[in-house]
C-alpha cells in the first residue's frame, strides 16, 4: 500500500481501467476487491480516508439483521448470514463468533425470540454460528451479572459475528493492492468526463495533498460514495431526484465493567422500536444504536444530545449499575445511506437495508443501501451487472473463500496486536529498530512501532487516520487519544518528512474533531 507508487501511476498512465470507483467505504472496497479478483484493472479514489465516514462508525456487527427477520425481510437477512459465514472464515484475525444473550420478559417473549432465533440459524445453513436456545433466569442472571433480576424471566443466546470495520476495510485494501489495484485516500474527484454521446469515460481528480489534478480513464465508472451519492449522480446529471435517506446512529463506548462477562445483551424492544445492543469490543463495551433521521450529510456527523440521553437511559433501565455520562469514553456517531423512500413519511428504519444498483444514462453505475456484513456480496453483484451492461464476458465470483489480508487463525484476544494477524511477526521485527517497541499509552496497548507501520503499509497521512481508523484509540477513550496525539505527530512527522508546524496543526485538528467524540 505505497501511496506515492499508486498515485503517480494513476497521474501519469495513459491507459484506460476497467473499473474506476468513487468511494473508499465498505461499498467501494467491496467492488474493488471483486474486481481485482476477477483480473480487472482496477482504480479506487477516496476523498479523505479509508472508512473515514460511515463505514468506520458501525455496531462492529456482522449479523444478518434480526430485526429484518421480524420486518419479514427474509432474503436480506439470509444473504447477510452467509456473507457473515464467509467472512468469519476468511479474515479470522479481524473476525469472531459473538453470543448473545435476549433478555425475555414472560412466556409469550421467551417462545417468540427461540422460535424467531432458531428460523435465524436455520437460514445460515451449514454456515450457522450456533443454535440458538432459551437458558432460565439463573443462568441468564449468571452470565449478565448485571442485567436488573426484575427485568427478567429468562435469556434466549443466539449467536452473531463480530469485526473491526476500519481494519476489515484496510485488509480487504491490501489484498486488493495485491491483486493489481491502485487504490488512494486524499483524492477528490471533481467531475466526469464524457465521449461525444454522453457517455462517462473517465473522472477528473485532484490530489488533496498537493492540489495536482489529473484525469483517469475508465470503462465502468463506479459511484460507491454513500451517503454522498447523491453528490455523483449531480455531476452526472444536474438536477436529479435524491436517492439518499441519510439517518444517523450513535454508539457510546463505555468501560468493560458494564459487561464483564463474554457475552453480548440485544435489547430488542425499546421505546423508539429499534433494537439496542451492548457488545464487548476491544475490552471496552459498544452500546448503541440510534436512528435519527437527517437533512444533511457530513464526514464528521455529531451525535445529538436526546440520542445520547436515549441510550444511557434505556440502557439504565436493564443495567443495575446505570452508566452515567462521565462513564462515556467516547460517543460516536455514523450515517446510514438508506435508499430514499418513495413515499413521504416513511420511518427510517422501515427502510430496507437491501442495496440497490443504478445505470444511468451515461453508463455510471451507482450502488446505494447496504451494510458492512453484505459489502462482498455487493462488489459481486456490481461487477455482474458491469459484466452484463458492457456485454463482457463472465467471469464467476473469486470471492467467496479467498483469505483476506493478514489471514490468521485462533488469534489470542488478550494480545493487544492480535488484529494485525499475519503482519503482527513482521510488525514485532519493526518494532526492534530505533526504540519502536516504547509504548505510546500503557491502557490503549499501543506501541511507537504501530505508527511506523501504518504509514509505510496502511496509507495513515495524518495522526486521526492513525488513531482513529489504524489502531481504534478514538473510538475507544477519545481523552486518551488527545494525550497520545503529539507523540503519534513527531513519528508521524519523522516518516512523512514534515516540519514542527505540521505536527502543530495535526494535533490541533485532531482535538477539534475529537472533541465531538467526549461528553
Amino acid at each position: 500500500m505505497d501511496r506515492k507508487l499508486m498515485i503517480d501511476k494513476l497521474k501519469e498512465d495513459s491507459k484506460t481501467y476497467d473499473f474506476v470507483i468513487i468511494g473508499g467505504g465498505a461499498t467501494g472496497i467491496g467492488i474493488a476487491l471483486e474486481a481485482s479478483a476477477r483480473g480487472y484493472s482496477v482504480a479506487l479514489l477516496e476523498k479523505s480516508d479509508f472508512t473515514k465516514s460511515t463505514s468506520s462508525k458501525s455496531t462492529k456487527l456482522m449479523h444478518g439483521g434480526v430485526r429484518y427477520l421480524a420486518q419479514g425481510d427474509i432474503g436480506l437477512v439470509r444473504e447477510a448470514v452467509v456473507e457473515r459465514g464467509l467472512m468469519l472464515k476468511n479474515a479470522p484475525h479481524i473476525t469472531k463468533s459473538q453470543s448473545f444473550i435476549i433478555p425475555t420478559h414472560g412466556l409469550f417473549d421467551e417462545i417468540l425470540y427461540t422460535v424467531g432465533l432458531t428460523f435465524y440459524d436455520l437460514l445460515a445453513g451449514k454456515l450457522s454460528l450456533g443454535r440458538s436456545k432459551r437458558i432460565s433466569k439463573a443462568k441468564t442472571l449468571k452470565r449478565i451479572s448485571l442485567i436488573n433480576p426484575d427485568k427478567i424471566s429468562a435469556g434466549v443466546v443466539y449467536y452473531d459475528g463480530q469485526f473491526d470495520d476500519s481494519r476489515m476495510a484496510i485488509n480487504v485494501l491490501q489484498s486488493a493492492v495485491e491483486m493489481g489495484a491502485q487504490v488512494v485516500n486524499y483524492c477528490a474527484v471533481d467531475n466526469l468526463t464524457k465521449d461525444a454521446n454522453g457517455k462517462i469515460t473517465g473522472v477528473k481528480a485532484h490530489d488533496e495533498t498537493d492540489g495536482t489534478q489529473f484525469e483517469i480513464k475508465g470503462k465502468q465508472i463506479v459511484n460507491a460514495t454513500g451517503v454522498f451519492a447523491d453528490d455523483i449522480l449531480q455531476m452526472d446529471k444536474p438536477g436529479t431526484e435524491k436517492t439518499i435517506a441519510p439517518s444517523q446512529g450513535v454508539h457510546l463506548m463505555l468501560d468493560k465493567s458494564f459487561l464483564p462477562g463474554d457475552d453480548a445483551i440485544t435489547i430488542p424492544k425499546t421505546d423508539d422500536g429499534r433494537v439496542l445492543f451492548l457488545v464487548p469490543w476491544h475490552n471496552r463495551v459498544i452500546v448503541g444504536t440510534t436512528d435519527t433521521p437527517l437533512k444533511k450529510e457530513s464526514l464528521e456527523p455529531v451525535a445529538l444530545e436526546e440520542e445520547i440521553g436515549f441510550i444511557l437511559s434505556t440502557a439504565g433501565r436493564y443495567l443495575t449499575k446505570a452508566p452515567q455520562r462521565s462513564d462515556v469514553l467516547s460517543v460516536f456517531a455514523g450515517l446510514r445511506p438508506l435508499a430514499a423512500p418513495k413515499s413521504e413519511g416513511s420511518k427510517t428504519k422501515e427502510i430496507s437495508r437491501s442495496h440497490k444498483i443504478y445505470t444511468s444514462d451515461s453508463g455510471l453505475l451507482t450502488i446505494v443501501g447496504g451494510k458492512w456484513t453484505t459489502f462482498r456480496r455487493m462488489g459481486q453483484d456490481l461487477v455482474d451487472e458491469a459484466e452484463q451492461n458492457h456485454g463482457w464476458k463472465h467471469i464467476p465470483s473469486k470471492t467467496k473463500h479467498l483469505k483476506i489480508h493478514g489471514y490468521k487463525i485462533n488469534p489470542d484476544y488478550n494480545d493487544p496486536l492480535y488484529f494485525y494477524g499475519s503482519d503482527k511477526a513482521p510488525l514485532l521485527e519493526l518494532s526492534q529498530q530505533n526504540g519502536w517497541n516504547t509504548s505510546l499509552s500503557e491502557s490503549m496497548g499501543v506501541i511507537e512501532a504501530q505508527v511506523i507501520w501504518a504509514v509505510r503499509h496502511e496509507m495513515a497521512l495524518s495522526i486521526e487516520d492513525f488513531l482513529a481508523r489504524r489502531v481504534r484509540c478514538q473510538l475507544l477513550n477519545a481523552k486518551e487519544s488527545i494525550k497520545m496525539a503529539p507523540k503519534v505527530a513527531k513519528i508521524m512527522a519523522n516518516e512523512l518528512d514534515k516540519d514542527d508546524a505540521w505536527q502543530t496543526k495535526q494535533v490541533a485538528d485532531y482535538i477539534e474533531v475529537t472533541s465531538n467524540y467526549i461528553l
